[in-house]
This record gives structure tokens, sequence and C-alpha cells, in this order.
């Protein structure tokens, strides 16, 4: 069986407020974020804590992004990059959450998806809520709204 899962991040402001969440349906999913930080971090923490969460279940994953950054990123450019660093000679950025991902990924049948954002798709919409009332919460200091979590 192949568990589907939407992952997405939410930046008020960009570096600002941020949240990231997972989505499988109602009973399963989790959210979380930092007072400050970007997108892109949102959107590969959520990956990561999808990872994490799924790691146990013995069963292949397929992740649905709307981050072409994030899927381009861990699907065909951490291949090529040497010592985390990019063709370029510059480090990756955010190489802290790509070596975990990584890690993560090691013997685990994952594939991504990239779905369009903000168009009605209902597993991104339902992730991207929750990212955003993440990061919504810590801009206004009150309790972020965590998530059953993985209930399967």
């Amino acid at each position: 069986m192949t568990i589907i899962a939407a992952a997405d991040g939410s930046a008020l402001g960009n570096p600002g407020p941020a949240g990231w969440a997972w989505y499988v349906d109602d009973e399963c999913w989790a959210a979380g974020g930092w007072a400050e930080s970007t997108n892109n971090r949102g959107e590969l923490t959520a990956v990561l804590e999808l990872l994490r969460a799924t790691a146990g279940t013995g069963e292949d994953l397929l992740i649905q992004a709307d981050s072409q950054y994030v899927i381009n990123s861990l699907t065909k450019w951490r291949h090529g990059w040497r010592g985390w660093r990019k063709a370029d000679g510059r480090p990756v950025l955010n190489d802290d959450l790509m070596k975990e991902i990584d890690r993560e990924l090691a013997g685990r049948d994952v594939r991504f998806e990239w779905v369009r954002g903000h168009i009605g798709h209902p597993m991104n919409e339902a992730a991207d809520d929750r990212a955003r009332a993440a990061a919504i919460a810590f801009q206004h200091g009150s309790a972020v709204p965590d998530g059953p979590g993985w209930t399967r």
C-alpha cells in the first residue's frame, strides 16, 4: 500500500512567522512552526516531519507538494551536490534540513508529485491551511494547532 500525503509550508513575510504541515486526512496530520523562518524551510520541514512520522510503517510514500524547490532539491539536485555544495561551489541552502531529509529518504520508496497550489487541490489546501494556521498562531503568540500526528 502507498501512503498519500500532502506537505506544505507558509511564511508571513518570508522571513516572518512561519509554519509547516503534512496532511493525510482530518484524523492524521501534524503542524508546527517558528516565530521567524522562511517558506522554503517550512516546506522542507513538512517533508522531514512526514518522513519521520511514517518511518516505521514499511509502506511506500507519495508526497504531494506545491514547491518546485523542494521537489527539485530532493529528486534531482541533491544527487549532483558534492559535499553539500552546488555545481557553482556555493553551499546548498537549508543544508541542515536537506541532510536530515537525505538520511530519512535512505532505503525508503518515496515519490514526489507536484501539485499546483491554491487551486482547490483538497489535500494541498488542507496542508496549506494548517501550515498557515501555525504561522498565524506564532504571529499572534497563541497556541499552535499541531494536529493528532500519525494515527495509522
